[in-house]
Formats: structure tokens, sequence, C-alpha cells
């Protein structure tokens, strides 16, 4: 049912949003993630969702530099065009408006 479903998450990344990420590409979807909080990244999770292949991109303890360019890595990469967001904050929505505003227009 996600087929054609292209995700930039941003969210806390713990176990939850481990099945959740699973379930969406199970369900067709194509995702990229990263973390809300600079402290809330669960590292042992984060490692095994990228070991298992999913596009995730966060650790806990990141500067606000690498807050923003691991959320910058989910938005824009090579073939690559969103067209939903699953953002617990707004720092992806805020950095796609801001920065993004043409891709951002093609979020549905």
């Amino acid at each position: 049912p996600l087929k054609n479903a292209k995700i930039v998450g941003c969210t806390h990344i713990n176990a939850q949003t481990a099945v959740l990420i699973e379930t969406l590409v199970e369900l067709g979807a194509q995702v990229r993630w990263a973390a809300c909080n600079i402290y809330s990244t669960q590292n042992e999770v984060a490692a095994a969702l990228a070991h298992a292949g999913y596009p995730v991109f966060a650790w806990r303890g990141e500067t606000e530099e690498d807050f923003w360019w691991c959320i910058d890595k989910c938005i824009a990469a090579e073939n690559w065009q969103p067209n939903m967001i699953l953002d617990d904050g707004g720092d992806a929505t805020h950095l796609m408006l801001k920065k993004y505003n043409a891709m951002f227009k093609m979020i549905q």
C-alpha cells in the first residue's frame, strides 16, 4: 500500500521507531531517517537499522551541526524526491521548507 511513498523521518531513534521503519519499508515505502533530538538516539538501535540497510543518520550526542547535517542527508540525496514527512518536532519540515522549497512543494 505504500509502494510510491518516499518518507523523510525525523523522530526519536529507539526500538519502537525501528519497528515503525521496518513496517513502513515492508509495506513498500522508501525511507530516510534522522533523530529529532541529539540526546534521545539509542545508538545500538541506529546501528542495527543501518547494518540492516536502512538509511539512518543519527547518534547520541550529536552536535548542533551534526544534527542539521543528519536531517539534510535525509532530505537531499541523489535520486531522492520525498513525498511525505514524518516529523516529531518540525525540524525536518523547517529545513525542507527553508532550504529545499521546491522539494517541499512536492510533499503530499
